[in-house]
């Protein structure tokens, strides 16, 4: 597999794509390991944010972040997100653009693979939520945790995206050396 930013957020959609599709309708009230989610938010923070990033990339206004853009079909919503993020990557060169976030201007390769982060994180949370664990690509895991590990701030503690670094299991492989150092228990 290729480590380039386009293709690693490729496969992240994907792998996202398989667990969202995983998802029955009986399991979107489910607890995720994200406190303040259950499923439904969080494959619609997922939503909202391949919509932002389109956004940020593509030009047009910036999705609600407070709304729900599942509506009745949490499935056709995520597929239909990450194919107008996909098609925002997609145009330009991108990856050597500079966009305007709400951090103040970024290089497009960092809003790609801020992106890819998102997924493969989300995605474990939502694949502990609805047991599809097993079905998790290592190598996308190792490709995030060090983009992780070189991250100069990553906010933790109560009330920050990620808790405090948990030592990983002896036999932890790369999905759960990932989990562990955001915090998150496997």
């Amino acid at each position: 597999m290729t480590d380039d930013p386009i293709a690693l957020f490729a496969a992240a959609a994907v792998q996202a794509s398989r667990l969202v599709n995983g998802v029955t309708a009986d399991r979107l009230a489910d607890p995720t390991p994200c406190e303040q989610w259950d499923v439904r938010a969080l494959i619609n923070h997922l939503v909202t944010g391949n919509l932002l990033f389109a956004s940020m990339v593509g030009g047009g206004e910036r999705p609600d972040r407070a709304a729900d853009h599942l509506g009745d079909d949490h499935v056709v919503a995520f597929r239909d997100s990450v194919h107008r993020v996909s098609k925002a990557f997609a145009a330009g060169d991108v990856l050597s653009g500079t966009f305007p976030t709400p951090f103040g201007p970024a290089p497009g390769v960092r809003l790609v693979m801020m992106r890819f982060n998102e997924l493969v994180v989300h995605g474990w949370d939502l694949a502990a939520a609805t047991a599809q664990a097993d079905t998790l690509d290592p190598h996308l895991a190792d490709v995030s945790l060090a983009e992780f590990e070189t991250a100069p701030v990553l906010p933790r503690g109560e009330g920050a995206p990620f808790g405090l670094a948990l030592p990983p299991p002896p036999d932890a492989g790369p999905i759960e050396r990932l989990a562990a150092f955001l915090g998150r228990k496997s």
